[in-house]
């Protein structure tokens, strides 16, 4: 099974076609106003048309009511909607019967503890993306480019897929695999030269380490 990578919080053309002619299996767009990655719906639109058939379409959202999540789905026409906030059980089994989309549900880790509401989560959810716990004075949920201990993860046995995020860059992906033998890996802030600017040669470094981790997943 080959790794997904996905580039998340991208905001222009330029950074999107690195990502898209490097390969990446999903491509991410943040519509969350306080994250330096936040842009807005035409914005969204325009760029996921050009990965349209290339890439997987990921929009991530905080927490978002059913009008603006509705807006989002006949905007853009996402692949995945990205709950990357509090969202209760209960909420992401509503936006799927509302909706009819897929849905990845991100779940901060920090302790092994974190894990015990999982199974909750994977009845409901099509994916489980693990990210580190923000602390308590953070202003949003994600990229923070923290990341948190993978060993919490190490001999995990989840039936539905699972990704990590967290921290990652082109120098720890391999270990990050290699620790939580996960199918897929997220990365944001560590592909940017600062908050929100993704940078063309650190997104191709990224895949490039990503996908030679690939080997990993099947010994």
């Amino acid at each position: 099974m080959s790794l997904i990578v996905k580039i998340c919080g991208l905001s222009t053309r330029e950074t999107l076609d690195v990502a898209l002619d490097a390969a990446a299996d999903m491509v991410g767009f943040v519509f969350f106003p306080p994250s330096p990655r936040h842009i807005d719906l035409p914005t969204i639109s325009k760029l996921a048309d050009m990965a349209r058939g290339r890439a997987e379409i990921v929009v991530l959202t905080v927490d978002a009511e059913d009008e603006l999540l509705d807006q989002i789905l006949q905007q853009v026409r996402p692949d995945w909607l990205q709950l990357h906030g509090s969202e209760s059980v209960d909420a992401v089994t509503a936006v799927k019967q509302a909706f009819g989309v897929r849905v990845m549900k991100a779940l901060p880790i920090a302790v092994r503890g974190d894990l015990d509401r999982i199974p909750r989560y994977a009845g409901v959810a099509d994916r489980i993306l693990f990210d580190a716990r923000p602390p308590k004075e953070a202003t949003r949920p994600g990229g923070l480019g923290a990341v948190f201990d993978w060993h919490v993860l190490e001999n995990l046995d989840l039936a539905l897929p699972f990704m990590v995020s967290g921290g990652l860059h082109a120098g720890n992906v391999a270990e990050a695999v290699r620790v939580t033998r996960a199918g897929g890996v997220d990365v944001s802030s560590g592909v940017e030269s600062v908050p929100g600017r993704k940078d063309p040669e650190m997104i191709r470094a990224f895949i490039r380490a990503a996908r030679a981790t690939e080997e990993l997943m099947v010994r």
